[in-house]
């Protein structure tokens, strides 16, 4: 069994599964079913002056038969008094001392605001502090959440507020609503965060009832943007925690949200750069005991590949995750079409000749029989074909040795200008 424990910026976990703060972490009650489920923290949900929630305030996006691909949501921070959030913080912390409890926080940008709220919820006994700039609905129209996170000198200025006076780790949540996302990290980072987390929701419409026009979900008959998360924004969540793991001006941790839904996903966060990940809608649409799943899945990937600790896969994939202009120009891949296992439904066809390169050809051999064949000399190695094929293993992406020097678009134009800015082909 490896070694799944988890050191995020001296917030410690049994491992790296944490609930992210959203419904399913509104109480002690349930918070306590997760760490008996197996969660190795969670983030309460997002605590500050209690508001009112609204009534009808989930949606979710199917695709093609999959329910809850995507997750829309407008329901706000908690609604329920501080001090009643403190008592079971206390009464969970109490029962479960080796589980990482960390306090989702956010108030007005005021100093003594966030002063105050660090105070109280340190007294009970957190492992840790999460400052939520991220909401974009809600909350945002006040002033908090995303309103300040889209700022980077709000970000650096109210991370240095709560630094001022807290003693456990800070961690600064973002919103993915802005136009890059390591601007605000560096904000943090400079106003003293201990961590960052991302993402937080994307701003998003669910849909629109064709019958009654009311938007998805509806109000009495109004509607508002909300946040959107589940498996449909993980591309864009990992994105972003690359982007901020390869920065050498964010220096510090990275808990990663956004999508997460098994202990692949989780995997494929932390070869990014994520030290532990942060789950909702998969915890939402399944329940507390998919952290089993997740678990066994990850300690077998691990025993795979002959790892003894979850940390030593950390970060492993960043250096091979750059800008367009470091890719090799030299580099190609073609398509073979495995004729004994392809069952001749004649996507990779349609989709090669209507959307691609027109290099995907209808054959017939000596007995009459129909088979598919590439073109080689015209593939340009674009994948669709093997992207849209229904069946695993009839279409192979192969190297072809190019013959040449690898040359990326940033060598080339460095060699053009070193001959005087004359426009000569260097990548063969």
């Amino acid at each position: 069994m490896a070694d799944l424990r988890t050191n995020l910026a001296g917030i410690k976990s049994p491992n790296p599964f944490w609930l992210a703060s959203a419904p399913p972490t509104n109480s002690g009650y349930q918070v306590q079913r997760a760490f008996e489920a197996g969660w190795g923290g969670a983030v309460w949900k997002t605590l500050g002056d209690p508001i009112i929630n609204v009534s009808s305030r989930f949606a979710a996006v199917g695709f093609n038969g999959q329910k809850v691909a995507g997750f829309n949501n407008i329901e706000l921070i908690t609604d329920r008094p501080l001090e009643v959030n403190l008592k079971e913080i206390y009464e969970t912390k109490k029962r479960f001392p080796n589980h990482a409890i960390i306090a989702s926080l956010m108030v007005e940008p005021q100093q003594e605001k966030w002063h105050e709220i660090v105070k109280k919820v340190e007294a009970v006994g957190v492992d840790g502090l999460e400052l939520n700039f991220g909401c974009p609905h809600g909350m945002a129209e006040r002033g908090m959440g995303s309103a300040s996170g889209q700022v980077p000198e709000l970000v650096e200025k109210q991370t240095y507020w709560v630094k001022e006076v807290a003693q456990t780790p800070v961690i600064v949540k973002l919103t993915p609503n802005i136009t890059d996302i390591t601007v605000t990290a560096e904000s943090a980072v400079k106003g003293g965060a201990d961590a960052v987390s991302m993402i937080n929701t994307i701003n998003s419409l669910a849909g629109v009832d064709l019958d009654t026009w009311n938007t998805i979900p509806h109000v009495g008959g109004k509607g508002a943007h909300g946040g959107y998360c589940g498996p449909a924004v993980k591309p864009i969540a990992l994105n972003m925690v690359a982007d901020c793991a390869r920065n050498p001006h964010i220096n510090v941790p990275i808990s990663g949200m956004g999508g997460v839904s098994s202990w692949q996903d989780a995997v494929e966060f932390m070869l990014m750069g994520a030290t532990g990940v942060q789950v909702c809608t998969a915890a939402m649409h399944h329940g507390f005991r998919i952290v089993e799943d997740f678990k066994e899945g990850l300690n077998n990937y691990l025993d795979e590949k002959g790892l003894d600790s979850v940390q030593d896969i950390i970060g492993k994939s960043v250096p091979k995750y750059s800008d367009w202009g470091n890719l090799d120009l030299n580099y190609h891949v073609v398509a073979k079409i495995n004729n004994d296992v392809c069952i001749n439904c004649n996507k990779c066809h349609i989709a090669c000749e209507d959307t691609s390169h027109q290099c995907i050809d209808m054959l017939k051999d000596p007995k009459g029989n129909p088979y598919l064949k590439v073109r080689e000399e015209d593939c340009v190695g674009c994948n669709l074909c093997s992207i849209v094929c229904p069946v695993d293993g009839a279409i192979d992406m192969i190297e072809v040795p190019s013959g040449h020097m690898p040359m990326t678009w940033n060598q080339r134009q460095a060699a053009v200008g070193s001959i005087g800015g004359n426009t000569v082909d260097t990548t063969k």
